[in-house]
């Protein structure tokens, strides 16, 4: 029964999504004009560096992690510090937190409508055109069951990120400037804007104790590995296993303990 009430906020979500054709033109091309620039960028590097290899990555899987980061980016983001943010500002909260179902897991469920649209308007092609184009590079066996696995989990990881940082709107009624704060550390410590391999050692080994490489590089890392060793496996998927119980348990405490401090703006 409750798998029913979570489904239906589901297919409310997918239909949702679908009715926006145009906001989804829009980001198509904007991310084809990105990518056209990683492209020439890092193009430029490998050029300059005088190798085919850099750090362990050549051009091509180079490409391929920032392409496909890309795309499950897009299928992960589900903006919800601007969706908090703004259910404080006009005082919607109040009446969300009087419906019968917990307001994290509705908040999560209304947006799941838009993980499954994405997941086949934006990345199964990107995913299926990367393949194509670079002629079979990213391996296909097993590790995409891991793939799966580990993009689950980092869904989940990047979910409690957002919904800690959208209670801190709680305290400060401020949205734009903490998102943009919170996209900019979470695309650059998780390996999205420039691949972990290519970070400094001292800044590698910082970042894997954090929790924002499980979000892209590790699912990441596991797609383009055709035979990860098991050791590593059961490593990278029980990191990211633990970062999703801390920072579930870390989220949910903080907006227990926020929700003391809720004012609504006119009365």
């Amino acid at each position: 029964m409750k798998l029913k009430k979570y489904l239906t906020l589901t297919r409310a979500g997918i239909i949702e999504a679908l009715q926006f054709r145009l906001s989804f033109l829009v980001m198509v091309i904007g991310n084809l004009l990105y990518l056209i620039v990683v492209y020439f960028l890092w193009k430029a590097i490998y050029a300059s560096a005088g190798t085919d290899v850099v750090n362990g990555m050549s051009f091509t899987d180079t490409l391929i992690y920032l392409v496909l980061a890309t795309a499950l980016f897009n299928f992960m983001e589900m903006y919800t510090v601007w969706e908090i943010g703004r259910n404080i500002q006009s005082g919607k909260i109040v009446l969300d937190l009087l419906k019968p179902m917990e307001y994290r897991k509705y908040l999560f469920w209304s947006y799941s409508g838009s993980f499954v649209t994405q997941f086949f308007l934006t990345f199964l092609p990107t995913f299926i055109a990367v393949a194509i184009v670079t002629h079979g590079a990213i391996p296909l066996g097993v590790n995409l069951i891991y793939f799966v696995l580990s993009v689950v989990m980092a869904v989940s990881i990047n979910y409690s990120i957002d919904f800690l940082v959208g209670t801190i709107c709680l305290y400060t009624e401020s949205i734009w400037g903490i998102n943009i704060m919170k996209q900019v550390i979470v695309l650059l410590l998780s390996g999205a804007t420039i691949p972990i391999a290519f970070f400094p050692e001292p800044l590698k080994t910082i970042v894997h104790y954090l929790p924002f490489q499980s979000i892209y590089n590790a699912p990441l890392s596991l797609l383009l590995d055709g035979n990860p060793a098991t050791e590593t496996v059961l490593s990278t998927l029980g990191t990211q296993l633990i970062w999703c119980i801390i920072m579930m348990v870390i989220s949910k405490l903080f907006w227990k303990f926020s929700l003391r401090q809720i004012t609504v703006n006119g009365g």
